[in-house]
């Protein structure tokens, strides 16, 4: 604005002040005088210039007032609210918007050009809205409630305002006090108008202060220009998480717009030493961008006192800063196997020596026809380009493969998958929708084989069902489950499929033969099998039971001896066993198979994420809090040999909760760095997926839709139609495009690209 401008406003009239001119006037002695806008008539509880500096909002009583600066007059009265109107701001990207929140306890977007209303929400709390902010980057509105909720709506034109994330102000501070330990000092310079004396509190007041406390009213919302690098490592260079300064009566909180999660909070109690004002009837804050500091007014609620606070962002988050896991974890091995290491058992397999009973003619088929060695990608293969350069090479198929005559026909592989575009790279085309079976069941596992070729799908009539990738043709069925199918799981060699059920038993099957070769039965295991997968390059079966998670070392037998064919020869046993810390129920685990890795991931009853390093043989790292409920899925950025990512993208992985949306970690960190939770699971627990870029990030959800994200926005990229039920489970072609969805009723749903 040129010339600076200020408006103010009382019950007797509005006024603007050109701050040049009330300088000069204050210099030379005289008294400096304003413009009379007009009379309001009624209490104006929030003023706001226009972006163009032309028009000002006057909010007084139950309407918006639009004046014109210059003709000094009314242009348009925006009436609609029932109640009075606590805060407006101007849609900086559209010039002719106006949203505007009322105690009436709901959002209204106005075209007050016109003076017309462009849509209205419903009823968002039992409590005045008292706060507003866009944030224009993401395109998102920002609103809080007298009770502490928080609410981030989507602006973009095709979301028609939907809910990106609600949030209790109350929640998130307990969670922060319990993650983060006090230490540091903050830097803070207060300048006191109309002091008063020190007996500033009755018993009255104090009573005053602890209802405050309790209900943490969001009194003031404002840009924050704190800027760090998503997870503080570069996962995502060119992204910057935003941050939100929260003014509320008793604190002041820097939240993070990415994660949704608070970074930071300043309590006014702990500073009674310095600052007389314990409970704020209202704040005002403002950070430049890229500043170091920040400055807050604050205003009594029962006094006529003002504080000024000066703020180091830098110094307040380094105050509260979480101590992490003590050292830099990552997925990707950095170092041999220990010789006291569980998995060393796997490395020296081949050295071991035979038992003296086994023939010298006999052909080993117990031997892999592919050694265990790290894996690049093939140098044919063109980076996806979704993630930003560096690009580095990882693991390589090994391709000279030897196969015997009769086998070859079964190994060839003739199936040409389509690369992927940077064009044309959303599957959200529906392609092909078949039922799993003749009556609704549910699909409870969807897994797709590492060349992309065939689908696994678990189901709760308790089969196993193959898919070709296209959902063309009869699939294969595996059947011996009692109980509904829980878990399914490709081999990285596909050779093998896993699968667990309520039946309390691991299945290991042939996919060629469609026949059962390993069975672990309910006395293996004390307690139902959770979670279950191949792990370290298939050499062992990974699963969690109980309380702990298991290693188990297996055997195949391949002999085909249709006389002693009952006569069951594959073995297997327990090399190794852990527990969580806390003693609590394994509700999910997760581990790398396509390489070599150390790392498994586990989620427990008591809402907790454990971090096991099995090259020391233990918990290394413990992540409290993680959802509001305990989380059902656990899902790591595994890419795929058809795509490049960085190496530090290898780090990421999602957690999903019932009620919580999806939340995206950093191993690194052991941080939140992303939440999303634009789409409804309230009650039944869907499935996430990663695609093999690293990317894009699909989920189901219970309005019939599967929503995919892009790992840098908060909001939904689109959302899939189609479905005639809720989305349970979604998984991504590894090779191609494609992603796949599976609903509650049975039907599996193809989408492509164009």
């Amino acid at each position: 604005m040129d010339p600076l401008q200020l408006c103010s406003a009382s019950q007797d009239c509005i006024v603007i002040w050109s701050v040049d001119d009330c300088r000069e006037k204050t210099l030379k002695g005289l008294t400096p005088r304003g413009t009379i806008m007009g009379s309001p008539l009624q209490t104006v509880l929030c003023l706001r210039f226009s972006p163009d500096d032309r028009v000002i909002a006057v909010c007084a009583g139950n309407k918006v007032s639009m004046m014109d600066i210059e003709k000094q007059s009314v242009l348009m009265e925006l009436q609609g609210h029932q109640g009075s109107v606590t805060a407006v701001e101007f849609c900086p990207w559209q010039a002719h918007i106006l949203i505007s929140v009322s105690e009436d306890r709901s959002f209204k977007v106005w075209d007050y050009c016109v003076g017309c209303l462009i849509y209205s929400s419903s009823i968002l709390t039992g409590y005045p809205l008292l706060s507003l902010h866009i944030n224009e980057e993401n395109q998102q509105l920002v609103t809080g409630s007298a009770d502490g909720q928080l609410w981030v709506f989507s602006l973009m034109e095709r979301h028609h305002y939907h809910c990106v994330a609600h949030v209790d102000l109350r929640k998130k501070s307990e969670t922060l006090s319990t993650r983060r330990m006090l230490a540091g000092r903050v830097s803070l310079i207060l300048y006191w108008i109309h002091p008063e004396d020190s007996q500033y509190y009755s018993r009255h007041e104090a009573d005053k202060k602890e209802e405050a406390e309790a209900t943490l009213p969001i009194l003031n919302l404002a840009h924050c220009g704190l800027c760090l690098q998503d997870s503080q490592c570069g996962i995502f260079p060119s992204e910057c998480s935003k941050y939100l300064w929260i003014g509320s009566s008793t604190a002041l909180f820097i939240f993070n717009l990415a994660s949704f999660e608070l970074e930071a909070a300043l309590h006014f109690k702990d500073w009674t030493w310095s600052l007389s004002i314990q409970v704020a009837g209202s704040c005002a804050v403002m950070s430049e961008a890229m500043s170091s500091k920040a400055f807050c007014t604050l205003s009594s609620m029962f006094g006529n006192k003002i504080a000024i606070l000066e703020i180091s962002l830098a110094a307040l988050l380094d105050f509260q800063n979480c101590s992490g896991a003590g050292r830099m974890l990552s997925v990707l091995a950095s170092s041999h196997v220990l010789p006291t290491s569980p998995l060393y058992f796997g490395i020296i397999k081949e050295n071991l020596p035979k038992p003296a009973n086994t023939k010298h003619g006999q052909k080993d088929t117990v031997k892999s026809v592919v050694e265990d060695r790290p894996l690049v990608f093939h140098t044919k293969i063109k980076s996806s380009g979704y993630t930003t350069a560096p690009h580095v090479t990882m693991f390589s198929p090994k391709t000279n493969i030897k196969h015997n005559s009769k086998r070859a026909s079964k190994c060839k592989n003739n199936y040409k998958c389509k690369e992927y575009s940077l064009e044309s790279f959303l599957p959200k085309n529906l392609s092909r929708q078949v039922a799993v079976a003749q009556e609704p069941v549910a699909v409870s596992s969807l897994h797709f084989s590492g060349d992309g070729q065939r689908l696994a799908c678990g189901l709760a009539n308790n089969l196993c069902l193959v898919f070709d990738a296209g959902l063309s043709g009869k699939p294969a069925a595996f059947s011996g489950h009692d109980g509904a199918v829980s878990t399914v799981d490709w081999s990285h060699d596909k050779r093998w499929l896993l699968s667990t059920g309520r039946d309390q038993t691991l299945r290991l099957w042939s996919v060629h033969r469609t026949e059962l070769m390993l069975l672990l039965g309910p006395d293996s295991f004390p307690k139902p099998i959770t979670s279950a997968q191949f792990y370290y390059m298939d050499t062992f079966i990974l699963l969690s039971s109980g309380s702990e998670f298991q290693l188990l070392k297996y055997h195949i037998d391949l002999c085909r001896d249709d006389i002693r064919r009952y006569k069951p020869k594959s073995k297997y046993r327990s090399i190794f066993r852990l527990p969580l810390s806390s003693g609590a129920e394994v509700t999910t685990l997760s581990a790398v198979n396509d390489f070599y890795s150390h790392i498994v991931l586990t989620a427990g009853r008591d809402r907790t994420v454990e971090v096991f390093d099995l090259n020391v043989g233990c918990s290394v790292a413990v992540i409290a809090e993680v959802h509001s409920r305990p989380a059902h899925q656990i899902c790591q950025n595994k890419g795929s040999s058809f795509t490049t990512q960085q190496s530090l993208a290898y780090n990421l992985f999602l957690t999903t909760a019932v009620g919580d949306g999806v939340r995206l970690w950093d191993l690194r960190t052991l941080r939140c760095v992303r939440s999303f939770e634009g789409h409804p699971n309230r009650c039944y627990s869907c499935g996430v997926a990663f695609s093999p870029c690293g990317r894009l990030v699909s989920c189901g959800a219970e309005d019939r839709h599967a929503y995919v994200y892009e790992t840098s926005s908060s909001s939904f990229l689109y959302r899939l139609p189609g479905h005639t039920d809720t989305v349970t489970q979604v998984a991504f072609n590894p090779s191609s495009p494609q992603l796949t969805t599976a609903t509650l009723d049975g039907k599996l749903q193809l989408f492509v690209v164009e």
